[in-house]
């Protein structure tokens, strides 16, 4: 469940799991780009998978942080309740869950996330990406900028 901020690896490990319920007060952003790196923790990977390429290169190149009725409009978290609807709607899911015929369920996950284990060299190359970005100039001025609370300035010609 996300409540309130998600971002970087912890926003990518709430994308990953099996059902994701967020707030409306939740405010989601992927903030590489905006600190001069490829967008990294593999959101790279997951967004697309969720919600589509159009609007992961939306999100991700802009850093334009969502609510969560927005992240659940696109596709990117499973249902959005308001505040004082989350810890009852988690329950009433677990508890559907848990009734469940087990086998089914489990099967029906692994069928689901069978492509995870065939996308190694994905993952491989978006770390990759994200390393050689913190290797630049980019990086160095947009962690400053994030700092000392200012935009940044990048380089465009830079190719790092």
């Amino acid at each position: 469940a996300i409540t309130g901020p998600a971002v970087g690896a912890g926003l990518v490990a709430a994308l990953l799991s099996d059902i994701s319920i967020v707030t409306k007060k939740a405010k989601i952003v992927d903030g590489h780009t905006r600190l001069g790196v490829a967008a990294g923790d593999h959101a790279a990977i997951v967004w697309p998978l969720l919600c589509g390429l159009a609007k992961s290169k939306y999100y991700l190149m802009t850093c334009e942080s969502l609510d969560g009725e927005e992240a659940e409009r696109i596709g990117l978290v499973s249902k959005c309740v308001a505040e004082d609807e989350l810890q009852d709607e988690a329950l009433r899911v677990a508890s559907n869950l848990a009734s469940g015929a087990q086998g089914a369920i489990r099967f029906t996950k692994y069928a689901l996330n069978n492509w995870l284990r065939q996308a190694g060299p994905i993952f491989d190359a978006s770390t990759a990406y994200e390393m050689l970005g913190f290797a630049g100039p980019d990086a160095k001025e947009g962690v400053a900028s994030h700092r000392e609370k200012r935009p940044p300035v990048f380089n465009p010609d830079c190719n790092v």
